[in-house]
């Protein structure tokens, strides 16, 4: 079964789905900079259809982590 999230992570960073985990960051994904980001920001929002405040933003510190945000957003199947 795909991962929706990690579909988005995968378009978002320019990498295949399967090089990434709940365990990659910017911090060992040279890929994951500043625009990366911003960009992954809206592709989220889109794919999921929520909003994300800067708060919830902050603490997407990796894909792990923007999984359990969407899903204290309400997102199910993540």
């Amino acid at each position: 079964m795909s991962d929706r999230l990690l579909d988005v992570f995968s378009a978002g960073l320019k990498l295949p789905a399967s090089e990434l985990s709940d365990d990659t960051s910017p911090s060992n994904t040279s890929q994951w900079d500043s625009l990366a980001a911003m960009e992954m920001v809206v592709l989220i929002e889109d794919a999921f259809d929520v909003r994300l405040k800067t708060s919830e933003i902050m603490k997407m510190r990796s894909i792990g982590l923007a999984r359990t945000v969407l899903r204290g957003k309400g997102v199910e199947g993540i």
